[in-house]
């Protein structure tokens, strides 16, 4: 682990168009790992567009990382199936913040950078990093790969350690 940064509070808030791992329906739940860190969503029964609404915490560190999602149908009797999984690159709200603190903004709501779909992100649209609230946010819907169909929607908040901030 190199330099702290801060911290990365991750909102995963909702799926939509999940596959069908059951007879009718999946029973999903969500896996973020980051690095050697690792948190999981509860398991929302009998879903194909589940609200989570969950904040999972991450310790952020130099390199900046990605952020890998895996969603998981929960099974009773045998192991649970892969619904599909994506990944976030961590590096352009991290560059924001920065970005931020050259600017030395303080308070109001400023956009500070838009991140569009291409071949090195499962964005499914531009998503945008704003400064809000004295922090600094992105929403992002993710395209769940390797399944026919499904979206996770997250909202990353990042937090710079006030060791991070002084240089």
């Amino acid at each position: 682990m190199g330099e702290p940064l801060g911290q990365l509070k991750v909102t995963v808030v909702r799926g939509k168009k999940l596959v069908i791992r059951d007879f009718k329906s999946s029973d999903p739940y969500v896996i973020l790992k980051l690095g050697n860190q690792t948190a999981k969503t509860k398991v929302i029964n009998s879903c194909l567009n589940p609200v989570w609404n969950e904040e999972l915490t991450f310790s952020l560190s130099e390199p900046v990382g990605v952020l890998n999602v895996e969603v998981f149908d929960k099974d009773r009797f045998k192991s649970d199936d892969k619904m599909g999984h994506a990944h976030v690159n961590l590096q352009p709200i991290v560059s924001a913040s920065r970005l931020r603190q050259i600017l030395k903004l303080s308070s109001g709501e400023t956009p500070l950078r838009k991140v569009a779909p291409d071949s090195e992100n499962c964005l499914v649209r531009e998503s945008s990093i704003c400064f809000m609230n004295g922090e600094v946010v992105q929403d992002v819907w993710l395209r769940l790969c390797d399944v026919e169909s499904g979206e996770v929607e997250l909202k990353l908040k990042f937090i710079e350690s006030s060791a991070g901030g002084m240089r």
